[in-house]
């Protein structure tokens, strides 16, 4: 099953129902949000299903063609956004190139909650005020989790996935060497990250949900070039163990979204999600790095294929752009 948030004005959009191929939408009537479908998921999971498959078929009366552009993020707000670091390989190129110490319990998963007030839908530009701090992107898949209890073992955790997503965690590399040795969490080098078009159930997956992992390669491009297609195969803690981690002294309310972090492989013919990391390998290869940051104007894009080279949860495709200066009315 897909569901997509369309915008209509409101805060928390219009929930819809899409069809597998993403061309065609219908209301997720009697649920108005995915958040009060989440929080009803015992009922609601059958009732949309019923109308995913009617409109697979062509039979759901009033769909509509889907338009991703008019899509916010499926959850344009949430109660708690957990970003974990799943994929060591993504640290220990950092630690390697930047001389920085070594996470101190690597059998512990990193992880940090952002800001989870004010997402952004796959295709609104990106607005930020300045250049100056290092503006990158980073591709990650999330899922989004039901009631989860306290001290809830990874054994148990996977039971509560809902949807799964893809993920532009923006990041302000010039901010975030300072939080980090403030040892307080991200702020300002964490602005509002972006999500897919739709959300997947992981039976949607398929096959790529194996383990607790979506097993997909993330295609990136950055302005409308290859950057890279690492695969969440490679996820060093699964998303099982992200959940326990977050759930381990306190419970986690329905609509809880779990990020995996920069998805990163070993092979380095699979490219990197961020430019963070190739800059890291720029520094191991050559001394010093060379690739830039991200300047207004660029666009970035992000999406993942199936075995039959469909899109699964549609592109994230977005914008730099600068913050418009404010007029000051005293001078007018």
């Amino acid at each position: 099953m897909k569901l997509a948030t369309l915008k209509n004005g409101s805060r928390d959009g219009w929930l819809v129902v899409v069809s597998w191929d993403l061309r065609y939408a219908v209301e997720a009537r009697p649920f108005t949000t995915l958040q009060q479908a989440l929080e009803n998921w015992s009922t609601a999971e059958s009732v949309l299903r019923q109308r995913y498959h009617a409109l697979n078929r062509g039979e759901a009366l009033g769909r509509f063609a889907f338009d991703a552009t008019q899509a916010e993020a499926p959850l344009p707000r949430a109660y708690q956004w957990c970003d974990g670091s799943a994929f060591l390989n993504h640290g220990h190129l950092v630690q390697r190139a930047f001389n920085l110490p070594s996470q101190a319990e690597a059998h512990i998963p990193l992880m940090y909650q952002g800001a989870s007030d004010d997402f952004l839908g796959p295709c609104d530009d990106i607005v930020l005020p300045s250049e100056e701090q290092g503006i990158d992107f980073e591709g990650e898949f999330a899922v989004i989790v039901d009631e989860v209890p306290m001290g809830c073992p990874a054994s148990q955790a996977l039971q509560y996935v809902r949807l799964v997503m893809l993920v532009n965690d923006v990041s302000l590399r010039g901010f975030i060497q300072r939080e980090m040795k403030a040892g307080f969490g991200f702020l300002q080098a964490k602005p509002s990250s972006s999500f897919s078009p739709v959300a997947v159930t992981p039976q949607e997956l398929g096959a790529a949900w194996r383990d607790g992992r979506v097993c997909l390669s993330l295609l990136v491009s950055w302005n409308h070039e290859w950057f890279g297609q690492p695969n969440g195969a490679e996820m060093s803690f699964s998303f099982a163990d992200l959940i326990a981690h977050a759930a381990s002294t306190r419970r986690l309310r329905a609509g809880t979204i779990i990020g995996s972090g920069t998805v990163s492989n070993v092979d380095r013919e699979a490219g990197s999600a961020c430019i963070s990391e190739r800059r890291a390998l720029e520094m191991i290869d050559h001394g010093q790095a060379s690739t830039p940051f991200m300047c207004f104007g660029d666009r970035v894009r992000l999406e993942a294929f199936n075995a039959e080279g469909e899109t699964v949860f549609g592109a994230i495709d977005q914008r730099i752009v600068a913050q418009p200066t404010p007029v000051d009315e005293s001078s007018l």
